[in-house]
């Protein structure tokens, strides 16, 4: 009986003043109500959610409130309405939203949760709660429909690494049969059991449900290392950024727990990669209005995606839209409340079908009883009457064969429809898969534009070094052939010595063999003369004299070397 009351107030309280803002904490908040089981209990919530949430309790208010109530802790007024009017409407953003989210849990798991039942922990058990307050129905009791419990599925098995077993997902849905959705602790059981996860260990699913808690709760689209310049020291000091939708905060290291600073990224911020300076190589800015932040990646991969990130968020910030997964959430229930009307208008349109076949029914059974009372009157009237009945009866059932022929196009069109939807959903699913192909082949081209960039360099190097080495050699050439001519007037001027002295001695030896016959005749004369001529002793050994004489005076030839061997 409590739980029906519970939705009643829920359902029928007044209208909230910032609707997204409400649903976000009355979701958690709704959990409470199951705890309301004495008259205190909303008495001691009020105070815990004022103190959570930065509000000044209002004792007297509550008592003001609830003056009327003598009977139980839900008053004829109820306490929805006392909630938005005293709590929810005093609301503000600078209060620590994840201690109110870990209030509402504490408060509400352990009657619910068996934790030894699960391997993941109460931490991510809590994460798992928040996601699905994230993305339940707006009505309560609190459900989360199919389709999204799909969608967080995806972005798990996207987050711990692991593919996404369709077929898996189709047996659980097929088991739960016509079930469409599930409360908050089966959404727990269906993580924590890893029923589509077996195999994972279970730090990666840990990590994997803080990641998309990360995102979708936290806002947390992006985070990561980078160098930040400085503002009055001008020195770059490494530091952990964090990138939401409205701000980019920095802080000393992944732990959180020393800010240094944020950046609001407004309408007026725009960003834009800058050139190379101070050895850094992946420069990017961020200009606000008041003043600019120079920040460095790790590398161009991380520099482009930083950029396309935070120029996503202040293209968002410029349309008025909320952040990429809340306007995708919109998007999906959207699409969900238009599949809803078109259901409901084709069961409407099949209830008319049937009440009018039904009506039909109803009239031909009607004329057949009055036929049956009349069969008693005149023949001619009997007659005429079987022929207005056969008349009636075959009009009537062309209309029954034209309703059946009208109800066959309706189920031919829902599922036209279905396949329709199907086929639309595939193509999403196609054109998602392409878009990330695309982006990989683009880095990959951008890799290997950059790698065809360093060849032609180092190429270019390799071509002025050839060049060098050859103008070297052809130096060592011309000198080379410089000295070969130097040579080769040498060895002329030699050739040109050698045939000088050849000449001479040629002369001389001309001379030396005058000279020797010129003797030889005087001596002769003097053999005739002294009458020595007869005696061959004398004449032999006088010769022989001569000879040795003319061979000890001669002039020796001698040979001259000529450069590179040339005689």
């Amino acid at each position: 009986m409590l739980f029906y009351i519970i939705t009643y107030f829920f359902c029928f309280c007044e209208a909230p003043r910032d609707f997204y803002l409400e649903r976000r904490y009355r979701n958690d908040i709704f959990f409470f109500f199951l705890l309301l089981l004495t008259p205190s209990t909303p008495q001691v919530l009020s105070y815990n959610l004022c103190t959570v949430m930065r509000i000044p309790h209002e004792p007297t208010a509550f008592e003001e409130h609830f003056k009327d109530d003598n009977e139980g802790p839900l008053s004829n007024e109820g306490y929805m309405p006392y909630l938005n009017r005293y709590i929810l409407d005093k609301v503000s953003e600078d209060f620590d939203v994840i201690e109110f989210y870990r209030m509402c849990w504490t408060l509400c798991y352990k009657k619910n949760i068996y934790p030894q039942r699960l391997i993941i922990s109460d931490n991510d058990a809590f994460r798992v709660w928040c996601i699905f307050n994230f993305l339940s129905e707006d009505k309560y009791p609190l459900v989360i429909v199919i389709e999204e419990v799909e969608y967080l599925l995806r972005k798990l098995s996207e987050a711990m690494g692991i593919g996404w077993n369709e077929e898996r997902f189709v047996d659980y849905k097929l088991q739960q049969n016509t079930k469409s959705s599930l409360s908050v602790w089966e959404l727990i059981e269906l993580v924590g059991l890893i029923y589509f996860s077996k195999g994972t260990e279970r730090q990666i699913l840990s990590m994997g449900i803080n990641e998309v808690f990360s995102e979708l709760i936290l806002d947390i689209l992006k985070q990561g290392y980078m160098m930040k310049k400085g503002h009055k020291r001008k020195n770059w000091t490494e530091r952990w950024f964090v990138l939401q939708p409205t701000l980019l905060s920095y802080y000393t290291c992944e732990d959180l727990t020393e800010k240094k600073g944020d950046i609001i990224l407004d309408q007026n911020c725009f960003v834009e990669p800058l050139q190379d300076k101070d050895g850094k190589k992946c420069l990017f800015i961020i200009k606000c209005s008041d003043k600019s932040f120079e920040i460095n990646a790790s590398d161009k991969k991380k520099k482009q995606e930083w950029i396309q990130a935070v120029q996503t968020c202040i293209q968002q910030q410029r349309l008025g839209l909320l952040s990429p997964h809340r306007e995708a959430r919109l998007r999906r229930r959207e699409l969900r409340q238009r599949q809803r009307v078109e259901e409901d208008d084709l069961s409407k349109r099949m209830r008319r079908l049937q009440a009018s076949n039904e009506s039909k029914q109803k009239q031909l059974e009607d004329m057949r009883m009055k036929m049956e009372e009349a069969a008693a009157k005149a023949t001619l009237e009997e007659l005429r009457r079987k022929k207005n009945q056969s008349d009636l009866q075959d009009r009537y059932r062309m209309d029954l064969e034209r309703e059946k022929m009208v109800r066959q196009q309706m189920e031919e069109q829902v599922a036209q429809k279905s396949s329709e939807l199907e086929q639309y959903l595939q193509r999403v699913r196609e054109l998602e898969e392409l878009y990330h192909r695309l982006e990989e082949a683009l880095e990959d081209e951008r890799q290997a534009k950059q790698d065809e960039e360093a060849a032609r360099k180092l190429q270019t190097r390799l071509l002025e070094q050839e060049a060098a080495k050859r103008a070297e050699l052809e130096q060592i050439y011309l000198q080379q052939q410089r000295t070969l001519s130097q040579t080769e007037a040498e060895k002329e001027e030699l050739r040109a010595e050698q045939l000088a002295k050849e000449r001479e001695l040629q002369a001389a030896t001309q001379l030396l063999e005058r000279l020797e016959s010129e003797r030889h005749g005087a001596l002769e004369q003097y053999q005739v003369r002294t009458g020595l001529i007869n005696t061959p002793g004398i004449i032999l050994n006088n010769a022989f004299s001569f000879s040795s004489y003319s061979e000890i005076n001669r002039p020796q030839r001698h040979k001259v070397p000529l450069p590179g061997g040339v005689h």
